[in-house]
């Protein structure tokens, strides 16, 4: 890592849910992080006006225009050295090229805590002893990755999504609700 001393252990995240924003807040604080707090692109533009993290946690899905690979954009042009993951709980694959393109370290899928996202700014540089998988992809799988490929490309708008993918807004609707996600 190249960051300084001043902001080796300086934390941003970026992420709109206020009750899990504080959780994750918390949890850093004890693990000895400075922790800055933004939930959207304005507040975070703001915090970088007098504040050097070396380290950033955006959330995918954010409320508003911006999302979170545009945040990490923004990070990454602010701070090419910064440690960014990206964590959501909308994965997929070409969410997680894109994020990796842009600038981020790592791409966790949520329920992730503490120690996952710590262990993944460790883990920056990569590693060519990950294991390959050996099965093939569903077609719910490859569904569900066009889906939101497709919601990512609108910048979460549903009914966008439906027209691109040629359903009913109450179709998409159903399939995103048949998903657990956070």
């Amino acid at each position: 890592m190249t960051s300084s001393p001043a902001d080796i252990r300086t934390l941003l995240i970026v992420e709109d849910d206020a009750a899990f924003a504080r959780t994750l807040v918390r949890s850093f604080e004890r693990r000895g992080y400075q922790v800055l707090h933004a939930a959207g692109m304005e507040e975070m533009e703001a915090l970088l006006q007098t504040h050097q993290p070396g380290y950033a946690v955006v959330d995918l899905k954010l409320k508003g225009d911006a999302t979170g690979l545009t945040c990490v954009q923004a990070l990454h042009q602010h701070n090419p050295d910064m440690l960014i993951v990206v964590l959501t709980g909308y994965a997929s694959i070409a969410t997680a090229v894109e994020a990796i393109k842009l600038g981020a370290c790592h791409y966790l899928a949520k329920p992730s805590n503490t120690d996952d996202i710590e262990a993944a700014f460790e883990r920056a540089e990569g590693s060519t002893d990950v294991a390959l998988t050996q099965r093939a992809a569903s077609i719910k799988t490859l569904e569900w990755e066009r889906i939101h490929e497709t919601l990512a490309e609108t910048g979460f708008n549903i009914s966008e999504t439906a027209r691109r993918l040629g359903m009913h807004r109450r179709t998409l609707a159903r399939k995103l609700g048949k998903q657990q996600v956070k």
